[in-house]
């Protein structure tokens, strides 16, 4: 029923419950994921990044996640995760910890979340905004991200549907 109250709302997004292979994670996704796999340097060691992402007009929608093998290397893996993902858009990592990209963020169920938001520029040297959530438990480590100038509907929606039950 709140997905059909959802559907009515927001015409454009066709918002349905997903859950990636390999994790616990359950999501509202407005449109239908394309899936990939590639190896990636995180938490210091080559690791494999699952993809999960779909664009509904000028959005893109984004979950990916990694075991980070370790719990011990939880923490420095998101905050990796984070450095890079500020990079990829050119914004210089070491402002990760700048407290004006953050926001509070939270995921039922997850050991630590950590909200970022920034505006920087794409590949094409193309204005991009993007808000994320970095979040973990156990050794899984999980971002969800919405690429684009969302409405705060759109991302309380997408946001408020990432649990680990």
């Amino acid at each position: 029923m709140f997905l059909l109250a959802l559907a009515a709302c927001y015409p454009t997004f066709n918002w349905r419950e997903w859950r990636p292979e390999g994790t616990p994670l359950q999501a509202l996704m407005p449109c239908k994921p394309e899936t990939a796999e590639r190896l990636v340097p995180l938490g210091g060691s080559p690791t494999v990044l699952h993809m999960h992402s779909c664009k509904v007009g000028d959005l893109t929608f984004a979950l990916a996640w990694a075991d980070a093998s370790d719990a011990a290397a939880v923490p420095a893996t998101l905050a990796d995760w984070q450095r890079a993902s500020l990079a990829t858009i050119r914004i210089d990592p070491a402002l990760q910890a700048d407290p004006a990209l953050r926001w509070t963020a939270t995921v039922a169920g997850s050991t630590m979340a950590q909200g970022l938001s920034a505006q920087g520029t794409d590949a094409r040297g193309q204005p991009v905004s993007t808000r994320a959530v970095y979040f973990a438990r156990g050794t899984q480590v999980f971002q969800a991200a919405i690429y684009g100038a969302a409405s705060d509907e759109v991302r309380s929606t997408f946001f408020d549907g990432l649990a680990l039950p």
